[in-house]
């Protein structure tokens, strides 16, 4: 059953109603709403106009702007007053115009909408920047798309695309750019337009907040102030007459399954609304079900609630002294250990000729995606529930659903809405098992949209890191030895710890051969913010190390800083710290030889720009990493399955959800290419679990590598079974002509009426001819007592420079250039591993120098800061294709490699640049001022 399209209920406003008339896209209304009724919830709730996002309600993301008369403004900080007789115009109404057509089409050629809930801000910005300047540069597409906001993209597509722009005046709309012909050309390798991007550039993809049934309550948590806390509920009927339309108070004992979740089955440990106790400052405590208006209206202190504060654990070193443990359970507070142990690192340190050591630190980093969490659930007429919500893996919310409502798994039923940028951080249940209680207990459909707030509040971070290390070389700067303690805060509950405890001690060495290891992890309960998975899974705060070491080592023996890297790649035919011998596609020797030139030519500018006096260093680093694609040492698999209908539509039922990296995309190229059939002539449906099969969850870096290759082999089964049908050659060439199947071989040409060939019934119902399966589960080994096996069936491998100015007055830092080098397998389609790396590049700049989460503090767009258009350094990409056999046509993932490796590389160009080793992310300035001044470095050196 798909859910309705429908406004939201409207909460109450203290402004008196007055008639609001105004021009929309074009079209007079006449509306009824309060003078001061916000313009983004008009538009919205009573225009059903929901391209127009709401990212924060503050003015801080830009996602809601639309034109006022020509001008841009945020929706969600203008009145409803203020639009009285005033022609608007959101993102449905660009495609009216010359320019907005061009922009849309700018924006899909050039992969400029990626998880897509920026996307109708910034087009809106970019129209009215057109309409005053035909041929805008790169310098004023920034400026005049400052003020929104992206958390996928790095920006540097969107600038390319609004320059582009006025190149596609007067061309076909988008859509002409995606569809293909019938006849088959390879796809792979090509830089196809997304074919699900044109929902994302007319507003007519819908995110979590953007559906539900007409019918559904509103659902709002009431969540815990303290960190650490006892409390007792009051006379919850009493509440109840006070608010009339208050439907139901939902606490812990109306959860009708287990009051517990989590990504581990023997760790489900986080309860869906605390019981007699809350663990950290955002804890579900209740949930108020009701009228929107109702919900949102009744205050906190309304609610009965007695609050008994305890002395909270914060911070690592208090959860080591374990006084008064997190959970009772767990007295040391620790949740689990990982450990590497390979050969006598200490005979290695005795021998050496230089050795180095460290120690370094990290913070709480907010995931920051633009789309808060939202969603509905409601129970459906054959007994099953649906919950539609933005998540990154709906089997997971499935299995974890069932287990919360004591269900069968197969009696739930996940709708993935488009989601509004992930990063791992819906990954984790967040509204699911609120929703999902609520409508089961109530028996009507239940919305939540959580605020910017309640979203940074209460859902996981990455994870803070306290990192100890020492490494050793040989006189000729070969590595001999290596040893690691990485101490993790995994705040109040499990959520990703054993994953990040596991994958870090892997992880821990670097891209390097190091024939002694030692390298043990710790993933630590505190009454923090739960900390999960984000973008790297432990191994960008783990690369801060080993890459800082490396500096040292070159700095003390006299070797190159890239010299050394290469020196010491992994590369095939090499062991791993766990003992896994590396077979192929270990491109990290290709990537450094594609970033020497470059690398010489900036060291030269440095060299000359600081010989001039002044407080401006410039300076040059380099950082470099691996990653293991997938799940660590377990299984992963992944399924997929293609139909092909007697109307000659081809669908790929594709379990794994796009969260705006392009899987959707790529799969689609995949099946395409390995079934031989033209890539435009197929539709699919993503992640809904009633009709496709388990894919996995979209983290790790996986999708391309490991649903790809599903994606894959279904496609070669089709091509078998088509094959078969007709009696061709493997070498037939097929295609599809409206209803015939076109087949032509040595043997020559013949055609096939699929209407007239026996049908059966498809996942959602409808008659398909025949259909393609396949499954792949990547070859790993379990890690035994010392770590030792084969942990990933392949690693994405990486290198980047980051050329940087420091001001050492100020203590500030600005990126001029990134130069990333990674090795890919095979680019599938190179526009989108390009907007990859550049969303990495981008966070990992915010990992580097702006991004800190203080629980209480920067619970908001406004105080947490992220990179916007202007921080963003010029980008030059080199795609390594050393080709992985086992991945699809040669792929590997891109994701979170993107990331790891950049905050090293700034570290290092700071080093340069100042003679300071700055071991404390993030480079705030003032933390950069304290530590020149302390070295003397203040002023120039």
């Amino acid at each position: 059953m798909s859910p309705d399209t429908a406004a939201p209920p409207r909460a109450a406003e203290a402004a008196g109603p007055v008639s609001v008339s105004m021009t929309v896209n074009g079209r007079s209304v006449t509306v009824e709403a309060p003078s001061d009724e916000r313009l983004s919830r008009l538009l919205r709730d009573r225009l059903a106009l929901t391209g127009t996002k709401v990212g924060c309600d503050a003015g801080d993301c830009g996602a809601c702007t639309v034109l006022v008369e020509g001008r841009q403004v945020c929706a969600c900080l203008t009145a409803a007053a203020q639009v009285d007789g005033r022609s608007v115009t959101t993102v449905e109404g660009l495609a009216d115009s010359p320019v907005g057509r061009a922009l849309q089409a700018a924006f899909l050629a050039h992969g400029a909408a990626q998880c897509g809930i920026c996307t109708p801000g910034m087009l809106v910005a970019a129209a009215e920047l057109l309409a005053t300047n035909p041929a805008p540069d790169d310098r004023a597409a920034m400026d005049a798309l400052g003020g929104v906001l992206c958390r996928c993209t790095g920006y540097r597509k969107i600038v390319e695309a609004v320059v582009d722009a006025p190149r596609f005046l007067n061309r076909n709309s988008p859509a002409a750019e995606v569809d293909g012909p019938s006849a088959y050309s390879p796809s792979v390798g090509t830089r196809w337009a997304r074919p699900e991007g044109r929902g994302k550039l007319d507003g007519t993809e819908r995110f979590g907040a953007d559906i539900a049934p007409e019918d559904c309550l509103w659902l709002r948590v009431v969540r815990s102030p303290h960190a650490r806390a006892r409390f007792t509920l009051g006379d919850i009927a009493g509440l109840h007459a006070r608010w009339p339309g208050l439907a139901r108070v939902l606490t812990a004992a109306d959860v009708p399954g287990h009051n517990a979740f989590g990504i581990y089955p023997r760790l489900k440990d986080q309860p869906v609304l605390a019981e007699r106790a809350v663990r950290f400052r955002g804890e579900a405590v209740v949930a108020l079900v009701g009228d929107r208006a109702t919900v949102e209206a009744i205050p906190d202190a309304d609610v009965p609630i007695d609050w008994h504060p305890e002395t909270p654990v914060t911070g690592l070193e208090a959860a080591r002294r374990a006084e008064g443990p997190v959970h009772a359970g767990t007295p040391d507070n620790v949740l689990i250990r990982g450990l590497v142990k390979r050969g006598d690192p200490e005979a290695g340190f005795a021998g050496a000729a230089a050795t180095a050591e460290g120690a370094w630190t990290t913070s709480f980093v907010e995931h920051a995606y633009v789309e808060p969490e939202a969603g509905f659930a409601r129970r459906l007429e054959d007994g099953r529930i649906e919950i539609v919500a933005t998540t990154q893996t709906p089997y997971m919310d499935r299995d974890e659903i069932a287990h919360v409502l004591g269900i069968a798994a197969d009696m739930v039923h996940i709708v993935p809405t488009a989601c509004g940028g992930g990063f791992g951080g819906k990954l984790d249940l967040s509204i699911q098992p609120l929703v999902a209680t609520a409508a089961w207990v109530l028996d009507r459909p239940v919305r939540v949209v959580y605020g910017r707030t309640e979203s940074m509040t209460s859902t996981t971070k990455r994870h803070p890191a306290a990192i100890a290390a020492r490494m050793a070389a040989d006189a000729e700067g070969r590595l001999v030895a290596f040893d690691f303690e990485g101490d993790f805060n995994t705040g109040a509950y499990a959520s990703w710890g054993p994953t990040v405890a596991g994958r870090v001690p892997v992880h821990a060495t670097g891209p390097y051969r190091v024939p002694a290891v030692h390298a043990r992890s710790c993933a630590w309960y505190t009454n923090e913010t739960p900390a999960g998975a984000f973008r790297g899974f432990g191994v960008p705060q783990a690369s801060l190390a080993h890459e800082g070491l490396l500096d040292d080592l070159s700095e003390r023996l006299g070797i190159d800083r890239l010299e050394i890297r290469r020196r010491n790649a992994l590369g095939a035919g090499d062991l791993t710290a766990t003992g896994q011998r590396l077979e192929h596609s270990c491109g990290l020797v290709a990537c450094l030889d594609a970033l020497a030139p470059r690398w010489t030519a900036l060291l030269a500018d440095a060299e000359a720009a600081n010989r001039a006096p002044g407080p401006l260093r410039r300076g040059v680093g380099i950082g470099c990493m691996w990653y293991g694609i997938g799940n660590t040492s377990m299984s992963n698999p992944s399924s997929m399955r293609v139909t092909l209908g007697p109307d000659g539509r081809l669908v790929l039922w594709n379990g794994a959800v796009d969260i705006g990296q392009g899987s959707a995309t790529i799969m689609l190229q995949i099946c395409a290419d390995a079934a031989g059939l033209p890539v435009g002539r197929f539709d699919q449906v993503v992640g809904d679990t009633a009709v496709t099969e388990d894919a996995g969850k979209t983290s790790a870096s996986r999708q391309t590598f490991v649903s790809g290759k599903a994606a894959y082999l279904a496609g070669r089964d089709l091509r078998a079974a088509l094959l078969r049908l007709t009696n061709a050659g493997p070498e037939a060439r097929l295609a599809i002509e409206g209803r015939l199947l076109h087949v032509s071989d040595d043997a020559g040409e013949s055609y096939m009426d699929l209407t007239q060939l026996e049908t059966f019934e498809g996942p959602d119902g409808r008659p398909v001819i025949l259909e393609g399966r396949g499954t792949f589960d990547p070859p790993t080994e379990p890690l035994d007592e010392n770590g030792q096996g084969v942990p990933y069936a392949t690693y994405g491998f990486a290198a980047q420079i980051a050329a940087a100015t420091v001001d050492t007055d100020l203590g500030t830092v600005r990126v001029d250039r990134i130069v990333a080098a990674h090795d890919v397998g095979r680019a599938i389609n190179p526009m989108l591993v390009e907007g990859q790396i550049h969303g990495g590049i981008a966070q990992g700049l915010g990992l580097a120098l702006m991004e800190e989460y203080l629980p209480g503090v920067t619970e908001n767009l406004h105080d947490y800061l992220i990179p916007t258009f202007g921080d963003m350094p010029e980008i030059e990409i080199h795609l390594v294709e050393d080709t992985e056999p086992l991945g699809p046509f040669g792929a590997k993932g891109i994701g979170e490699p993107a990331l790891v490796p950049t905050a090293p590389a700034i570290l290092s160009a700071i080093r340069h640049a100042t003679g300071v080793a700055v071991r404390h992310v993030p480079v705030l300035p003032h933390r950069l001022h304290a530590a020149l001044r302390a070295t003397g470095a203040e002023g120039g050196r």
